[in-house]
């Protein structure tokens, strides 16, 4: 199995290589680049008035700068040098864990990405628990009580839940509870006195801002879990060796949880480090909402400023963390089958 996983780790170097090729192509040479909007904020600065000119990409444009000015910005950010060369410089840094500065915020991207990772993996994550402390259980109940009022009801509920995107719900929500009501915040992560109010104030503060972003994260999980954990449990109990359980007079109970529902969770477990994945990553949508200062919230203002050190940045993270949780997919596979054997 060592050797699996081995060649496992290695297969994720070219997919890892394809994807930053390919996004690192389209900052290269889509309009509206970092150059860019240096010479906006310079013309900006020099005649007051928050006009420009647009340019290109590359910086190339009859602008009222000299053309010296130009070609160092290009050649500081590496646009002098053909896609090839420039792409294998940015890969030589990122391998001495180096992924340059942030255009906007001129400091270290790695620097960024730590500092705003802790509040998106806080709202991922715990969204992520409460789906599958909600969904397994539902789709337990949903199986047994298959075609009967619960299961048509919690059906009709979970369908509704998920035909409505997360970000669109976290709006609803915000204006119903937090502008209508005012029963919750309607932003950010925390309040600006958190640090001065008393321990159980921080707790109640912190639990304010959670609820109606985790119930946008979860939302859309909500019916697939259901309904994977519902049909995975009424396969199960459908095969010989259940119904053997039950001619050897076990009881209801155990043959359906002990016996059926440990092969039913085979497809549960599978999915986890993926889902892993994702809601580390952040929701660019979600945080955007909820104005939480999150990786989701930074991706989505960086591609809007065009801060493409910080575009990469969040790029190899976001694409590290899914390879890796498709390769836990794997272990939990064999932890949860033992059936299965990688050789």
């Amino acid at each position: 199995m060592g050797a699996y996983f081995a060649r496992r780790l290695l297969l994720t170097i070219p997919t890892f290589i394809g994807v930053t090729i390919l996004v690192f192509c389209i900052t290269r040479f889509v309009p509206g680049g970092p150059i860019d909007m240096l010479i906006m904020q310079m013309q900006m600065g020099s005649s007051g008035t928050g006009g420009g000119e647009a340019v290109s990409g590359t910086g190339n444009s009859s602008v009222d700068l000299p053309e010296e000015s130009i070609e160092a910005l290009r050649k500081h950010y590496h646009f002098d040098k053909w896609f090839g060369h420039a792409y294998a410089l940015w890969l030589k840094d990122l391998v001495q864990l180096d992924l340059g500065k942030s255009y906007k915020y001129g400091i270290s991207v790695v620097e960024i990405i730590t500092e705003r990772f802790p509040i998106s993996m806080y709202f991922g994550l715990l969204g992520f628990l409460i789906a599958y402390m909600v969904c397994i259980p539902l789709g337990v109940m949903k199986a047994i009580r298959h075609s009967g009022v619960f299961d048509l009801a919690s059906s009709a509920a979970v369908f509704a839940g998920y035909s409505i995107p997360g970000w669109a719900l976290g709006l609803l929500l915000l204006m119903i509870f937090g502008g209508e009501l005012g029963w919750v915040p309607i932003e950010g992560f925390r309040s600006a006195n958190w640090a001065e109010l008393s321990f159980f104030g921080k707790i109640a503060d912190q639990i304010h801002h959670t609820i109606l972003p985790v119930l946008a994260y979860t939302a859309g999980s909500f019916a697939s879990l259901t309904i994977l954990m519902k049909n995975s449990l009424m396969e199960n109990l459908g095969q010989d060796y259940v119904r053997t359980a039950f001619a050897k007079g076990l009881p209801e109970r155990r043959v359906i949880f002990v016996h059926a529902l440990r092969n039913s969770l085979i497809p549960i477990c599978t999915g986890l480090g993926h889902a892993i994945g994702l809601v580390m990553a952040g929701s660019y949508l979600i945080e955007k909402v909820f104005n939480i200062d999150g990786i989701g919230y930074l991706g989505y203002t960086s591609i809007l400023g065009r801060d493409y050190t910080v575009v990469m940045g969040i790029l190899v993270f976001n694409t590290a963390l899914l390879l890796l949780g498709n390769i836990l997919s794997d272990v939990l596979y064999v932890l949860v089958d033992p059936r299965i054997r990688f050789s």
